[in-house]
């Protein structure tokens, strides 16, 4: 018993013994796992730092990237905007000499005019001088002849009236001589500068308006490929399209010079398609060419048949729709004649209403009245006798044609269409705004033409009417008879053709009336 007891208790010893030295291996082994645990968490977390520091660099790098990107797209932009900054203010430097020019030619015409003026004052002044006088002398020369001759005050009124009408005779065929001898001196050498100074003023801006269209280029490199190896794009380009373009220093500009108006549009469309496309080469160019034709011709026929739906007219020739659709690329003073010639058919569509007559007729006629500016570039002659003509080949009425004829008196008006035309066609041209003639100078011209009226002598009020047509003057009865005022109308009209420059022609009319007041009590 006491034998297992001790062996019990060795046993135990051991277990004892043995567990504690498996707790002291297993803390030893838990120490070395947490010590490597705690290495490699350590490395981790360095590998972390250096990844950290990697990414970082990465990010920097690719923000300077786009930094550098965005710099390059501002800068490009930011040279884009100078450029086109750079050609409006050339554009505004060249507005800025036209006002000049026209400040300083509207100052030398107030200084003319204020001379003008200053003349009629003086010679007012010395009309009524030279009227005091005369009365004087009247007197004299009645009192004179009542004591020498012994007449009576009636007798010697006329006598002296007689005399008078002589020697007013004599004077005014001495002065007529003077002034036709005058006339034949100076007439040629006037007429040569007057003529030489209007071809001076005008034959530049006619054939910069007229005759030419400007194609923006994107580049001035672009004039090198548009001319070509040896010359032989831009020699494909003027015998495909019938123009000549012209390429000097304009800069970014290529100038496109032509009489025919369509010609010069189908060249302008085409070099800009070409110009997008970056293919110049001459088969290309006779390609793009031929499109660009076939574009025109539908865009001139939409054009016409438009025309002629919106006035409500019908059986019109094929060949005179094209022709009326043609007018669209067509200007006269800077007004687009297409509009033009619609805005006249509307017009005297209106005024046959008002009349009583047929209004479809007036709106064919008004509407056809110039369609010889379609062609008259190509044929000899005055466009409204070239547009009767293809009028009268289309199988248009006689009463038309002739109104087509009359319209600017190439033929005398015999029926009231033709006078319908003219009165259209005046009122549309003459329009403040529709043609050069700004508003301001409009106005200034009225106010002239008013001025001009209330200078004379006897004229109580001047008004301008029909946009400057026609001036009404209304005079003082007792100041002004019936003889004088047909004396005063024509002074007028030597007035203004002496002072203003003007479309046209300016009718005046003398208003003299005598009003007689009574009242009933």
């Amino acid at each position: 018993m006491g034998m297992y007891l001790s062996l019990i208790v060795a046993v135990l010893v051991a277990m004892i013994a043995g567990l504690g030295i498996g707790y002291v291996l297993r803390k030893k082994t838990a120490e070395r796992e947490l010590e490597n645990l705690t290495h490699e968490g350590q490395k981790v977390i360095s590998e972390s730092y250096k990844e950290a520091e990697l990414l970082k660099k990465e990010a920097m790098v690719q923000a300077k990237d786009i930094i550098f990107k965005a710099k390059s797209e501002f800068e490009q932009e930011t040279s884009e905007r100078r450029k086109e900054m750079l050609v409006l203010e050339k554009r505004l430097l060249i507005r800025e000499e036209s006002l000049e020019r026209r400040s300083d030619n509207l100052d030398k015409k107030e200084d003319e005019h204020q001379r003008r003026e200053q003349s009629l004052s003086q010679r007012e002044k010395n009309s009524i001088d030279k009227e005091k006088e005369y009365n004087s002398l009247v007197i004299q020369e009645k009192e004179k002849l009542e004591k020498i001759a012994g007449m009576t005050s009636q007798h010697a009124k006329e006598t002296l009236m007689q005399m008078m009408v002589e020697e007013a005779k004599h004077e005014s065929a001495k002065q007529i001589k003077q002034v036709e001898d005058e006339a034949k001196e100076t007439a040629e050498k006037k007429a040569t500068k007057i003529i030489s100074q209007a071809i001076q003023r005008y034959s530049g801006e006619y054939a910069t308006e007229r005759t030419v269209s400007v194609v923006n280029l994107p580049g001035d490199e672009m004039k090198g490929r548009i001319i070509g190896r040896e010359g032989r794009n831009i020699r494909s380009i003027e015998a495909a399209t019938g123009v000549d373009l012209i390429i000097d220093d304009t800069p970014e500009a290529v100038i496109i010079s032509s009489f025919d108006p369509v010609r010069r549009e189908i060249a302008r469309l085409s070099l800009n398609r070409l110009i997008s496309d970056g293919r110049i080469h001459p088969a290309h160019v006779e390609e793009v060419v031929a499109k660009v034709k076939l574009e025109i011709e539908h865009n001139m026929k939409e054009a016409g048949e438009k025309a002629i739906f919106d006035l409500g007219l019908h059986g019109m020739h094929p060949e005179l729709v094209r022709l009326i659709g043609r007018l669209k690329y067509r200007t006269s003073y800077t007004q687009n004649i297409y509009e033009h010639s619609v805005e006249v058919a509307f017009i005297c569509g209106m005024m046959a209403a008002e009349l009583k007559l047929p209004v479809k007729e007036a709106r064919r006629a008004g509407l056809l009245h110039d369609i010889g500016k379609a062609v008259d570039h190509e044929v000899e002659g005055s466009h409204a006798v070239i547009g009767a003509d293809l009028a009268r080949r289309y199988g248009e009425k006689a009463e038309i044609v002739h109104a087509i004829e009359a319209h600017h008196g190439d033929v005398e008006p015999n029926q009231v269409l033709d006078v319908l035309i003219q009165a259209g066609d005046a009122l549309s041209g003459a329009r403040p705004g529709a043609r050069r003639e700004m508003l301001d100078a409009y106005i200034k011209r009225l106010e002239a033409l008013e001025n001009i009226g209330n200078a004379f002598k006897g004229v109580d009020k001047t008004f301008a009417i029909q946009a400057g047509r026609e001036i009404r003057v209304i005079v003082n009865h007792e100041k002004i008879s019936d003889e004088d005022a047909l004396v005063l109308t024509k002074d007028i009209a030597q007035q203004i053709e002496k002072e203003l420059t003007y479309p046209g022609q300016i009718k005046v009319t003398v208003i003299r009336e005598t009003r007689a007041v009574g009242y009933a009590k």
